[in-house]
């Protein structure tokens, strides 16, 4: 019996062997693995895509929050004043939404008290009455004698009787000067800016109308405004 060879034996043994096969914990391994991947990509997605939504949410809820800001904050302020006269009340509805600037002015004057102890300076019977600073008459005269000339009426709202208005004209140191009409006045929107109206007291405006005056419309008779107070309804 011929001998055989170390190297004979070994090539005989690799030929026997077959491919090496994948145990059952590789593949269990391997298969966490792509789970584990897989979830990973998810989640991530998930979390990125969330925040983006929610980003865009967020800008959306500024903007109406802004929104709805401005409108509590314009539903806050007081809608009303009670002017205290020394004939009697006269309670103003103001135009919070039509003329807010000239009314937080006179909202923000009425708290510091800036209104108490003014006169009606000048009264024009059948056309306006006026508390304020200033004591200058040209203006006035002026206004009520192109009134007197006016044969036809506008009828738009704002030229009705009981407005409260101020002038348009800027005055110094913070003058502001109360107007309120006793008829309607054609040419109010050249003169005055209204933001109000008299809701209940025209009576005591119209007792002011009457008081007696000078040949400049002075009142002969001081006629104050005690206070103002504000309210949010009546």
């Amino acid at each position: 019996m011929a001998r055989i060879k170390p190297q004979a034996l070994l090539q005989q043994s690799k030929k026997k062997k077959g491919p090496a096969r994948i145990s059952v914990s590789t593949v269990i391994l391997f298969s966490l693995i792509v789970v584990l991947a897989v979830f990973f990509l998810y989640t991530t997605y998930t979390h990125w895509s969330q925040r983006s939504r929610i980003q865009i949410e967020d800008k959306e809820s500024v903007f109406q929050g802004d929104d709805s800001f401005l409108d509590s904050k314009k539903s806050d302020l007081p809608g009303y004043a009670v002017l205290d006269t020394a004939k009697g009340s006269i309670t103003v509805e103001l135009f919070k939404d039509s003329s807010p600037e000239v009314v937080d002015q006179f909202l923000d004057l009425c708290q510091r008290g800036h209104f108490n102890g003014m006169l009606f300076h000048r009264v024009i019977k059948h056309y306006v009455i006026q508390a304020g600073d200033s004591n200058k008459l040209g203006a006035a005269e002026d206004w009520t004698l192109k009134g007197k000339h006016y044969s036809q009426l506008d009828t738009s709202v704002k030229h009705e009787a009981f407005m409260l208005g101020t002038s348009k004209t800027k005055h110094e140191n913070g003058a502001f000067e109360l107007f309120i009409t006793t008829a309607p006045i054609p040419d109010l929107n050249e003169k005055l800016t209204v933001f109000g109206k008299v809701v209940k007291g025209e009576d005591i405006v119209q007792e002011i109308e009457e008081v007696d005056t000078d040949e400049h419309y002075r009142p002969k008779s001081s006629v104050a405004i005690h206070s103002v107070t504000l309210k949010q309804s009546i």
